[in-house]
């Protein structure tokens, strides 16, 4: 007889209201294992279906992905809060990321030549067998597209641990792909504690993992792969720097960094959580950025006029108060802001914070929250110094008007991207990742279809004696 394990249901609490909305029972150890056995065993027909056939799924999943948009943002807002507006923007950029994967894989994995003195060479792309992609609820569509599409159309199968708060997204994307078309076993969502994710990468069925989330997660499933010779791609958060450049439409610069900063309540990897601006524009650049915190309006998520979002989780919330506090003890300055809001659900007062130093926890940890942080540099280098005194390095931004002195500046940043005038974005055809703690690996554009592949040698001469 199976014994259930002993462990709390998966859970849907709505931040608006911190109110229970949903529960699922998590999978037994037998059930997982079905799931991982029928994943190897579809791998076996899916990698030989033809980039057509897996294309008209893809395609297939994409339009519905644009036709039930409002469906899949409501439930998006509904389980971790964002704005509605956020929501239905990425499941229409989830959409755009299927489609480029439909379009481009047989073109990117196609056979690639190489030069040789006898005979012929080439590189055959081939896929490796079942992938496990875990991934976090700030994005629920966008984060779990940015490795599906690409495997999926590379000829691999898909097990989702998603994060447990989003478990109805989670189990909204298998159903689209069953409603599109693909065959079963080949994408399948699974309901776990996160605690037991560890021992899922030894299964030898789970040919490598794509993960998203936090470093202390990243280096766990890291060193667990890495014991079993699997290959991994991490993305792990980031300290993305904001520099200022002193020829700047201040009030544009202002507004972007703002923008960028209040993005999903501030809990995006690349939002601009270190704002750098020269010491002469800090009083200036201050005072602007108050005056746009006074139009902002913090409430809920589904009204259309609201532009700051509750948190994910109550946990959550109390964890930005916490380094608010802690940056507050350290004596950096609580411009605005930095308290819990007197309302239900799970607020956080959208936050200015100055006058940070090197030996503040907050000089160092990233705030996944609606906090804004304000530095000032007497000449370039030491802005330059600013942004890389960090152990992140995902994105980063430069808002100049001289193109030429933005992107000279930008090659002396330590991250995997720099966006000029613009917070770090997201794009089909753009990569997307990071370098030093922030993970490595790439996703998304022509780079995220060879991640998990076999680039096979295959090499052709006339039969002749070696020896």
């Amino acid at each position: 007889m199976e014994i259930t394990k002993q462990t709390s249901n998966i859970k849907t609490v709505n931040p608006y209201n911190n109110e229970l909305v949903k529960e699922f029972v998590p999978m037994t150890d037998i059930e997982l294992a079905a799931i991982i056995d029928k994943a190897d065993k579809a791998f076996a027909s899916w990698k030989n279906q033809s980039f057509e056939e897996r294309a008209k799924v893809m395609h297939k999943v994409a339009s519905l992905m644009r036709e039930r948009k409002e469906e899949l943002g409501k439930l998006a807002t509904l389980e971790m809060g964002k704005l509605i507006s956020e929501s239905i923007y990425e499941v229409e950029l989830s959409a755009d990321i299927f489609d480029y994967y439909a379009d481009k894989a047989a073109e990117l994995l196609a056979d690639k030549p190489l030069e040789v003195k006898n005979g012929e060479a080439f590189i055959s792309y081939e896929p490796i067998g079942t992938i496990l992609s875990i991934q976090p609820w700030n994005f629920p569509y966008y984060q779990i597209t940015r490795s599906a599409a690409s495997n999926l159309m590379a000829g691999n199968t898909m097990v989702l641990k998603h994060a447990s708060n989003v478990p109805q997204c989670a189990q909204l994307m298998e159903d689209l792909f069953i409603e599109a078309g693909l065959p079963d076993g080949v994408y399948n969502n699974i309901f776990i504690p996160g605690k037991e994710i560890k021992s899922l990468v030894s299964n030898p069925k789970i040919k490598a993992v794509s993960l998203t989330g936090s470093e202390l997660a990243g280096t766990s499933i890291a060193s667990a792969a890495g014991a079993k010779a699997k290959k991994v791609t991490l993305e792990l958060g980031g300290s993305d720097p904001f520099i200022v450049l002193d020829d700047v439409d201040i009030d544009l610069a202002v507004k972007t960094a703002v923008d960028g900063r209040m993005w999903n309540a501030g809990q995006v990897c690349v939002s601009p959580k270190r704002v750098i601006v020269p010491e002469k524009m800090k009083a200036a650049f201050l005072g602007k950025v108050k005056d746009v915190f006074a139009t902002l309006k913090v409430g809920d998520p589904m009204d259309k006029e609201t532009n700051v979002a509750p948190l994910s989780t109550e946990a959550a919330a109390n964890d930005v108060i916490a380094q608010i506090n802690k940056a507050a003890q350290q004596n950096a300055t609580i411009v605005l802001g930095g308290k819990r809001m007197d309302r239900k659900g799970a607020f956080v007062e959208p936050t200015i914070i100055t006058d940070i130093t090197s030996e503040m926890d907050a000089f160092h940890k990233e705030i996944f929250g609606p906090v804004f942080m304000l530095y000032s540099y007497k000449d370039i280098d030491e802005a330059i110094s600013i942004a890389n005194a960090t152990k992140f390095g995902l994105g980063g931004t430069v808002f100049g008007n001289n193109i030429k002195k933005a992107v000279e500046v930008a090659r002396k940043i330590d991250t995997g991207m720099v966006y000029i005038n613009h917070v770090t974005g997201i794009a089909p055809e753009l990569p997307f990742g990071g370098t030093k703690n922030s993970g490595f690996g790439r996703e998304q554009a022509p780079m995220g279809i060879y991640e998990f592949v076999n680039e096979k040698l295959i090499r052709t001469t006339t039969p002749k004696a070696i020896y």
